[in-house]
Protein backbone atom coordinates (compact mmCIF):
# COMPACT_ATOMS: atom_id res chain seq x y z
CA UNK A 1 0.00 0.00 0.00
CA UNK A 2 3.04 2.30 -0.17
CA UNK A 3 1.99 3.75 -3.52
CA UNK A 4 -1.50 4.36 -2.17
CA UNK A 5 -0.03 6.18 0.82
CA UNK A 6 1.97 8.36 -1.56
CA UNK A 7 -1.16 9.07 -3.58
CA UNK A 8 -2.98 10.03 -0.37
CA UNK A 9 -0.18 12.38 0.62
CA UNK A 10 -0.26 13.99 -2.81
CA UNK A 11 -3.95 14.76 -2.43
CA UNK A 12 -3.60 16.17 1.07
CA UNK A 13 -4.74 13.09 3.01
CA UNK A 14 -1.59 12.71 5.10
CA UNK A 15 -2.85 14.36 8.31
CA UNK A 16 -5.09 11.94 10.17
CA UNK A 17 -7.84 12.39 12.75
CA UNK A 18 -7.52 11.44 16.40
CA UNK A 19 -9.97 8.93 17.89
CA UNK A 20 -11.65 11.76 19.80
CA UNK A 21 -12.25 13.72 16.59
CA UNK A 22 -13.58 10.66 14.77
CA UNK A 23 -16.06 9.94 17.55
CA UNK A 24 -16.93 13.63 17.84
CA UNK A 25 -17.89 13.84 14.15
CA UNK A 26 -19.81 10.58 14.50
CA UNK A 27 -21.75 12.00 17.45
CA UNK A 28 -22.55 15.19 15.53
CA UNK A 29 -24.15 12.97 12.88
CA UNK A 30 -25.84 10.34 15.06
CA UNK A 31 -27.27 12.41 17.91
CA UNK A 32 -29.38 14.82 15.80
CA UNK A 33 -30.81 11.89 13.84
CA UNK A 34 -31.67 10.14 17.10
CA UNK A 35 -33.36 13.25 18.49
CA UNK A 36 -35.42 13.69 15.33
CA UNK A 37 -36.51 10.04 15.44
CA UNK A 38 -37.15 9.49 19.14
CA UNK A 39 -38.01 12.95 20.46
CA UNK A 40 -39.35 15.15 17.65
CA UNK A 41 -41.25 12.48 15.71
CA UNK A 42 -43.34 11.21 18.68
CA UNK A 43 -44.02 14.81 19.70
CA UNK A 44 -45.41 15.85 16.30
CA UNK A 45 -47.05 12.51 15.43
CA UNK A 46 -48.77 11.30 18.61
CA UNK A 47 -51.43 9.51 16.50
CA UNK A 48 -48.92 7.62 14.31
CA UNK A 49 -50.77 4.34 14.72
CA UNK A 50 -54.14 5.74 13.62
CA UNK A 51 -52.83 7.85 10.71
CA UNK A 52 -49.96 5.86 9.18
CA UNK A 53 -49.64 7.95 5.99
CA UNK A 54 -49.24 11.22 7.87
CA UNK A 55 -46.82 9.54 10.26
CA UNK A 56 -44.78 8.09 7.41
CA UNK A 57 -44.56 11.40 5.58
CA UNK A 58 -43.61 13.20 8.79
CA UNK A 59 -40.91 10.68 9.57
CA UNK A 60 -39.41 10.91 6.06
CA UNK A 61 -39.44 14.71 6.28
CA UNK A 62 -37.75 14.76 9.69
CA UNK A 63 -35.05 12.28 8.69
CA UNK A 64 -34.48 14.29 5.52
CA UNK A 65 -33.75 17.32 7.70
CA UNK A 66 -31.22 15.21 9.61
CA UNK A 67 -29.59 13.99 6.40
CA UNK A 68 -29.32 17.53 5.07
CA UNK A 69 -27.52 18.36 8.33
CA UNK A 70 -24.99 15.61 7.52
CA UNK A 71 -24.25 17.33 4.22
CA UNK A 72 -23.93 20.72 5.90
CA UNK A 73 -21.63 19.17 8.52
CA UNK A 74 -19.45 17.69 5.78
CA UNK A 75 -19.16 21.06 4.06
CA UNK A 76 -18.34 22.81 7.35
CA UNK A 77 -15.53 20.33 7.97
CA UNK A 78 -14.14 20.68 4.44
CA UNK A 79 -14.29 24.48 4.70
CA UNK A 80 -12.47 24.46 8.03
CA UNK A 81 -9.78 22.06 6.83
CA UNK A 82 -9.26 23.30 3.28
CA UNK A 83 -10.19 26.97 3.43
CA UNK A 84 -12.76 26.96 0.61
CA UNK A 85 -15.58 24.97 -0.95
CA UNK A 86 -14.60 25.09 -4.59
CA UNK A 87 -15.54 21.96 -6.52
CA UNK A 88 -11.90 21.01 -7.06
CA UNK A 89 -11.32 21.21 -3.30
CA UNK A 90 -14.42 19.23 -2.36
CA UNK A 91 -13.69 16.62 -5.03
CA UNK A 92 -10.12 16.09 -3.79
CA UNK A 93 -10.94 16.10 -0.08
CA UNK A 94 -13.91 13.73 -0.37
CA UNK A 95 -12.12 11.43 -2.86
CA UNK A 96 -14.70 12.02 -5.57
CA UNK A 97 -12.29 10.62 -8.13
CA UNK A 98 -12.11 7.55 -10.34
CA UNK A 99 -11.02 4.37 -8.54
CA UNK A 100 -7.29 4.06 -7.94
CA UNK A 101 -5.26 0.94 -8.56
CA UNK A 102 -4.25 -0.41 -5.11
CA UNK A 103 -0.78 -1.33 -6.45
CA UNK A 104 0.13 1.87 -8.26
CA UNK A 105 -2.16 4.51 -6.77
CA UNK A 106 -3.11 5.62 -10.29
CA UNK A 107 -6.72 6.06 -11.42
CA UNK A 108 -7.88 3.29 -13.78
CA UNK A 109 -11.13 3.32 -15.76
CA UNK A 110 -11.32 -0.46 -15.83
CA UNK A 111 -11.69 -0.47 -12.06
CA UNK A 112 -15.22 0.86 -12.53
CA UNK A 113 -16.10 -2.72 -13.53
CA UNK A 114 -16.01 -3.57 -9.82
CA UNK A 115 -19.34 -1.78 -9.60
CA UNK A 116 -21.03 -4.75 -11.31
CA UNK A 117 -20.26 -7.46 -8.71
CA UNK A 118 -20.79 -4.94 -5.91
CA UNK A 119 -24.28 -4.11 -7.17
CA UNK A 120 -25.08 -7.81 -7.48
CA UNK A 121 -23.81 -8.34 -3.93
CA UNK A 122 -25.93 -5.54 -2.45
CA UNK A 123 -29.03 -6.81 -4.29
CA UNK A 124 -28.52 -10.36 -2.98
CA UNK A 125 -27.82 -9.08 0.50
CA UNK A 126 -30.82 -6.76 0.67
CA UNK A 127 -33.28 -9.29 -0.79
CA UNK A 128 -32.05 -12.65 0.50
CA UNK A 129 -30.01 -12.02 3.64
CA UNK A 130 -30.96 -8.73 5.30
CA UNK A 131 -34.39 -9.93 6.54
CA UNK A 132 -32.72 -12.79 8.41
CA UNK A 133 -30.05 -10.48 9.81
CA UNK A 134 -32.74 -8.08 11.05
CA UNK A 135 -34.70 -10.94 12.64
CA UNK A 136 -31.57 -12.24 14.37
CA UNK A 137 -30.67 -8.79 15.70
CA UNK A 138 -34.14 -8.13 17.08
CA UNK A 139 -34.37 -11.63 18.58
CA UNK A 140 -31.19 -10.93 20.55
CA UNK A 141 -32.17 -7.35 21.39
CA UNK A 142 -36.00 -7.31 21.38
CA UNK A 143 -36.08 -3.76 22.78
CA UNK A 144 -34.68 -2.64 19.39
CA UNK A 145 -37.78 -3.88 17.54
CA UNK A 146 -39.42 -1.40 15.18
CA UNK A 147 -42.27 0.44 16.97
CA UNK A 148 -45.71 0.83 15.45
CA UNK A 149 -45.93 3.85 13.19
CA UNK A 150 -42.26 3.80 12.21
CA UNK A 151 -42.44 1.40 9.27
CA UNK A 152 -42.81 2.74 5.73
CA UNK A 153 -43.32 -0.83 4.55
CA UNK A 154 -46.44 -0.97 6.70
CA UNK A 155 -47.69 2.28 5.20
CA UNK A 156 -47.24 1.06 1.64
CA UNK A 157 -48.86 -2.29 2.44
CA UNK A 158 -52.26 -0.60 2.66
CA UNK A 159 -54.16 -0.53 -0.62
CA UNK A 160 -56.23 2.39 0.66
CA UNK A 161 -53.07 4.44 1.19
CA UNK A 162 -51.66 3.38 -2.17
CA UNK A 163 -54.83 4.67 -3.82
CA UNK A 164 -54.45 8.01 -2.02
CA UNK A 165 -50.89 8.36 -3.30
CA UNK A 166 -51.86 8.12 -6.97
CA UNK A 167 -50.86 11.43 -8.52
CA UNK A 168 -49.11 12.56 -5.32
CA UNK A 169 -45.98 13.91 -6.98
CA UNK A 170 -45.11 15.75 -3.78
CA UNK A 171 -44.58 12.34 -2.18
CA UNK A 172 -42.21 11.26 -4.94
CA UNK A 173 -40.35 14.57 -4.64
CA UNK A 174 -40.03 14.18 -0.87
CA UNK A 175 -38.60 10.70 -1.25
CA UNK A 176 -36.22 11.82 -4.02
CA UNK A 177 -34.78 14.57 -1.81
CA UNK A 178 -34.46 12.11 1.06
CA UNK A 179 -32.69 9.60 -1.17
CA UNK A 180 -30.18 12.10 -2.56
CA UNK A 181 -29.17 13.25 0.92
CA UNK A 182 -29.27 9.71 2.31
CA UNK A 183 -27.04 7.76 -0.03
CA UNK A 184 -25.03 10.54 -1.66
CA UNK A 185 -24.75 13.99 -0.11
CA UNK A 186 -25.41 12.96 3.48
CA UNK A 187 -24.20 9.60 4.74
CA UNK A 188 -21.69 8.82 2.00
CA UNK A 189 -20.13 12.29 1.88
CA UNK A 190 -19.67 12.23 5.65
CA UNK A 191 -18.69 8.62 6.34
CA UNK A 192 -16.78 7.65 3.19
CA UNK A 193 -15.76 11.15 2.11
CA UNK A 194 -14.91 13.04 5.29
CA UNK A 195 -14.16 10.28 7.81
CA UNK A 196 -12.76 7.25 5.96
CA UNK A 197 -9.67 8.96 4.48
CA UNK A 198 -8.75 10.29 7.93
CA UNK A 199 -9.18 7.12 10.02
CA UNK A 200 -6.05 5.15 9.14
CA UNK A 201 -3.99 7.05 11.70
CA UNK A 202 -6.04 5.36 14.45
CA UNK A 203 -7.22 2.11 12.86
CA UNK A 204 -4.52 1.42 10.27
CA UNK A 205 -5.40 -1.04 7.54
CA UNK A 206 -8.65 -1.85 9.33
CA UNK A 207 -10.00 1.68 9.03
CA UNK A 208 -12.69 0.45 6.61
CA UNK A 209 -13.99 -1.96 9.27
CA UNK A 210 -14.15 0.80 11.89
CA UNK A 211 -15.82 3.10 9.38
CA UNK A 212 -18.51 0.57 8.54
CA UNK A 213 -19.15 -0.15 12.22
CA UNK A 214 -19.50 3.56 12.99
CA UNK A 215 -21.86 3.91 10.06
CA UNK A 216 -23.95 1.00 11.32
CA UNK A 217 -24.25 2.31 14.88
CA UNK A 218 -25.01 5.80 13.63
CA UNK A 219 -28.39 4.26 12.73
CA UNK A 220 -29.73 4.28 16.27
CA UNK A 221 -32.55 6.40 14.82
CA UNK A 222 -33.69 3.00 13.46
CA UNK A 223 -31.93 0.51 15.77
CA UNK A 224 -33.78 -2.53 14.42
CA UNK A 225 -31.45 -2.37 11.40
CA UNK A 226 -28.11 -1.65 13.09
CA UNK A 227 -26.53 -5.08 12.52
CA UNK A 228 -27.59 -5.15 8.87
CA UNK A 229 -26.22 -1.63 8.43
CA UNK A 230 -22.91 -2.64 10.00
CA UNK A 231 -22.52 -5.57 7.59
CA UNK A 232 -23.37 -3.58 4.47
CA UNK A 233 -21.41 -0.58 5.72
CA UNK A 234 -18.25 -2.60 6.32
CA UNK A 235 -18.17 -4.87 3.30
CA UNK A 236 -20.17 -3.12 0.58
CA UNK A 237 -19.66 0.61 1.19
CA UNK A 238 -16.50 1.19 3.22
CA UNK A 239 -14.26 -1.59 1.89
CA UNK A 240 -14.49 -0.74 -1.84
CA UNK A 241 -14.23 2.98 -1.07
CA UNK A 242 -11.08 2.31 1.00
CA UNK A 243 -9.56 -0.30 -1.30
CA UNK A 244 -9.85 1.85 -4.43
CA UNK A 245 -9.59 5.26 -2.71
CA UNK A 246 -12.84 6.43 -4.32
CA UNK A 247 -15.98 7.53 -2.48
CA UNK A 248 -17.94 7.00 -5.70
CA UNK A 249 -17.92 3.23 -5.18
CA UNK A 250 -19.66 3.53 -1.83
CA UNK A 251 -22.08 6.08 -3.27
CA UNK A 252 -23.03 3.91 -6.24
CA UNK A 253 -23.56 0.74 -4.21
CA UNK A 254 -25.40 2.51 -1.40
CA UNK A 255 -27.62 4.32 -3.93
CA UNK A 256 -28.85 1.06 -5.45
CA UNK A 257 -31.57 0.90 -2.79
CA UNK A 258 -32.55 4.51 -3.49
CA UNK A 259 -32.93 3.80 -7.21
CA UNK A 260 -35.03 0.71 -6.50
CA UNK A 261 -37.40 2.51 -4.13
CA UNK A 262 -37.59 5.53 -6.42
CA UNK A 263 -38.98 3.34 -9.19
CA UNK A 264 -41.31 1.65 -6.68
CA UNK A 265 -42.71 4.98 -5.48
CA UNK A 266 -42.91 6.29 -9.04
CA UNK A 267 -45.07 3.29 -9.89
CA UNK A 268 -47.30 4.04 -6.91
CA UNK A 269 -47.70 7.70 -7.92
CA UNK A 270 -48.50 6.65 -11.49
CA UNK A 271 -51.18 4.27 -10.21
CA UNK A 272 -49.38 1.10 -11.26
CA UNK A 273 -49.29 -0.50 -7.80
Amino acid sequence: MENMAQADAATGMGKQYSLAKILGIWALAAIPMGILSWVVFPAVSPDAGSNPLAAGVTRIALLTVGLIWLFVLSMIIVRQEEGDLRWATVKRRLRLNAPRDPKTGETRRRLWLWVIPLLIAIAVYEIALKPYVDDLWVSVFPFFAEPSGYSMAGVLASQEILNRLVGAWWFFALYAVNAVFNTILGEEFLFRGVLLPKMEGVFGRWSWVANGVLHGFYHFHQPWGILASVISGVFLYAFPSWRFRSTWLGIIVHSAQSVYFSFLILGIVLGLA
